[in-house]
């Protein structure tokens, strides 16, 4: 499905200054250059308008090919790479996966988007290698495409016919490995400051609504055991939906309930964050915590609970249990998520043949088709149907072994309507025609 992205995010910055302020250039650097060193292929981290973030003298010098492409174009003041580099970045966050394109020199490239938190922050952009060998037409096309810059193409020629020949399978794996590490970097970046203002915020916030149950407990006494009981339920429903996020304010709300009573009364504070803790360990023990955890955390609480003397102190061990509690529920529904995938995954190997759609595989295992789209993108880093593809693809590798199997056959078998669909499917994804491939076996 595709997405609209914002350049910009809520604490006012460009994207680019986000981004600079969230990755650690270095060592991303270090990443890339170790990149480089193993596969031969060239990576650098743009900004949304196709800029590199590294100075010239971090920057990882391209291939010869690149260096005088980039010459020409800087004496024509033409802008070709940098334009290439803004719309595949575009293109990849539109489908939050890698993409690969042709650059308007002629070698293909591919761009990793970098997303944070619903924005496209820039791009990783690695490649300037060929899918493979060059034949005449390549020549006559390479010519056809950098025409706007010389005339003479004795030189560029030259430097190409040593350019870098990939497979589809490395370039896909190349694109899939660079995505994920600084995704996982830019997130680390992120989410430390968020937690930092989090934390902040929790403070605040907890002081405040301490504050405010203090000069309000005679006229809200009455009340308060009414209030307690109800946002108790609340909290017992939102752990059974494994709601973690209100789980966390419902918990936290109850929580300053209990402080209000104020550091006098530590021993009544003491008893009642423990009671509190025991109703949610209730809770996820039903919707599968394992008991055993649940009796090793509380009792490692009672015993901590004993020896903090200050409601702070209290307050980041109730915090630190409920985290506990909320990682357990999380990795519980993650495990029923997988056992869901692996149902997933064989329907699709016993029907790939019948080009069974998402809402037929999304029945087989009980579930809406949203639900089934979100977890398996979740897990696998792909689409169910582009499951589906990579599970016909695989077959017609076994099928392409075998000689007595025609094109159109092997087609007709996987479910394709016809031979030239085929090819171009198998083409997309592997860099050669099934022929080709035959003929390399």
């Amino acid at each position: 499905m595709k997405k609209e992205f914002s350049n910009s995010n809520s604490r006012g910055l460009s994207s680019r200054a986000y981004l600079l302020q969230l990755v650690d250039k270095e060592m991303m650097k270090k990443i890339l250059d170790a990149f480089t060193m193993v596969t031969g292929m060239t990576a650098n981290i743009v900004d949304v308008d196709g800029h590199s973030i590294f100075s010239k003298n971090d920057a990882q010098k391209n291939c010869k090919f690149c260096q005088m492409i980039w010459k020409m174009e800087r004496e024509k003041g033409i802008h070709r790479c940098v334009g290439s580099y803004a719309r595949a970045g575009k293109q990849a966050a539109i489908f939050d996966e890698p993409y690969i394109f042709r650059c308007p020199a002629g070698l293909i490239e591919w761009a990793a988007p970098i997303i944070i938190d619903g924005n496209h922050l820039g791009t990783i952009i690695c490649g300037q290698v060929l899918m493979w060998e060059p034949e005449e037409f390549f020549w006559i096309e390479l010519e056809e495409m950098n025409r706007c810059l010389t005339d003479d193409f004795k030189e560029l020629f030259k430097v190409a016919k040593n350019l870098q020949v990939v497979s589809g399978e490395k370039v896909q794996s190349a694109a899939s490995l660079l995505y994920l590490i600084a995704n996982n970097i830019v997130r680390a970046g992120w989410e430390s400051i968020h937690q930092k203002k989090e934390l902040e915020l929790q403070q605040f916030l907890l002081n405040e609504e301490i504050q405010t149950r203090k000069n309000l407990e005679e006229k809200l006494n009455s009340q308060s055991l009414n209030f307690f009981l109800e946002k108790e339920k609340a909290l017992i429903g939102k752990i059974k939906l494994s709601d973690l996020d209100q789980c966390r304010k419902i918990f936290k709300v109850m929580v300053a309930d209990i402080f209000s009573q104020g550091s006098e009364k530590l021993p009544t504070v003491k008893g009642r964050i423990f009671e509190l803790v025991v109703v949610m360990s209730r809770a996820s023990v039903e919707v599968g915590v394992d008991s055993e955890k649940s009796i090793s955390l509380n009792a490692n609480l009672m015993q901590e609970l004993n020896n903090s003397y200050s409601i702070k102190e209290i307050n980041e061990l109730v915090t630190a249990t409920l985290e506990c509690y909320l990682e357990e529920i999380q990795n519980h529904r993650k495990s029923k998520n997988r056992m869901t995938i692996e149902g997933i995954k064989g329907y699709i190997r016993n029907n790939y043949h019948n080009n069974r759609t998402l809402e037929e595989i999304a029945d087989s295992v009980y579930l809406s088709p949203f639900y089934v789209s979100r977890i398996f993108k979740e897990s696998e880093n792909m689409t169910v149907m582009d499951y589906m593809t990579k599970v016909k693809i695989d077959e017609a590798k076994k099928m392409l072994g075998n000689p007595r199997y025609k094109i159109e056959e092997i087609a007709s078998n996987l479910g394709y309507k016809d031979g030239s669909y085929f090819s171009k499917v198998f083409r997309r994804n592997e860099g050669m025609t099934p022929t080709q491939f035959r003929h390399n076996l």
